[in-house]
C-alpha cells in the first residue's frame, strides 16, 4: 500500500493555557485532497501552522514524506501553503513579491514565477504594485506563491476567500489538476459546497478535536 505523502499522529497544541488542538491525527497520501470543514477558532489553522512548522505542539509528531517536522524543529520538504490572509509588501508588484519569495530557497526562476501567475491569471498584471489589487486579486497572488515551486505537500486555508466567479473556477481546476499530478493536498473553506466538490475525504474541526465525516470521491 502506498504509504501517505502527509501523517500527523496525536498532535496536541496548549497556548496560554487553552487547548487548541487536542491529540490530532491524520493520514494523507499523494494525489489526494482532503478538506476540513469547522467554525473559526476550531482550530484549523493552528493545523496547518503546525503541519508547516510554523508552531511547534508540545505532544505528537508530523511526519511530511518521512521528515519529522516536530521532533526535528524543521519546516517539512517540498510543500507550498496559504495559511490565512496572504501578506505581501504592497509598495512593489506582484512579480517582485514572488520574486523574493522564491530567492529564500533558490528552486525556481523567472519563467516558473511567470507561470505561477498565468496560472491564476495574474499574468497581466505581473508588474502592477500590489496596493493596487483587490482583495480578489491578492488572494489569486496568494495562490501563486503557495504552488509556485511546484510542492508535493499543499495547504490552502479558505483559498476561495474573496474570490469571484472567475477565481472559483481557476482554483478548482488548478485543485484538480494537481491532484493528478499527485500532489497531496490538505484544504479548509467556509462553503460547504467547495469542501464537497474538490474533496476525497471529509474531516472536521470542533473546539481541536478532529473527526471524519464522509468519503467525497473527489
Amino acid at each position: 500500500m502506498t504509504k501517505p505523502f502527509l501523517k500527523v499522529d496525536r498532535v496536541s497544541l496548549t497556548l496560554k493555557n487553552a487547548p487548541i488542538l487536542k491529540e490530532v491525527s491524520l493520514e494523507a497520501y499523494p494525489g489526494e485532497v482532503i478538506g476540513i470543514i469547522g467554525r473559526n477558532g476550531s482550530g484549523k489553522s493552528m493545523l496547518f501552522k503546525c503541519i508547516a512548522g510554523l508552531v511547534l505542539p508540545q505532544h505528537g509528531e508530523i511526519l511530511v514524506d518521512s521528515a519529522a517536522v516536530v521532533r526535528e524543529r524543521r519546516f517539512p520538504p517540498n510543500f507550498g501553503a496559504l495559511i490565512e490572509k496572504p501578506g505581501f509588501i504592497n509598495s512593489i508588484s506582484a512579480y517582485d513579491n514572488l520574486k523574493i519569495l522564491a530567492s529564500i530557497q533558490r528552486k525556481i526562476g523567472d519563467s516558473e514565477i511567470m507561470e505561477s501567475l498565468r496560472i491564476v491569471g495574474l499574468e497581466h498584471v505581473a508588474r502592477k504594485r500590489v496596493y493596487k489589487f483587490s482583495t480578489g486579486m491578492k488572494q489569486r497572488l496568494g495562490i501563486a506563491q503557495a504552488v509556485m515551486e511546484k510542492p508535493k505537500l499543499l495547504l490552502l486555508d479558505e483559498p476561495s476567500s474573496g474570490l469571484d466567479e472567475g477565481g472559483f473556477t481557476m482554483l478548482h481546476s488548478l485543485v484538480k489538476q494537481l491532484k493528478a499530478q499527485g500532489v497531496t493536498i490538505i484544504l479548509t473553506s467556509h462553503i460547504r459546497e467547495d469542501i464537497i466538490a474538490l474533496s476525497d475525504r471529509i474531516f472536521k474541526m470542533d473546539g481541536g478535536v478532529m473527526s471524519a465525516l464522509e468519503a467525497c470521491g473527489g
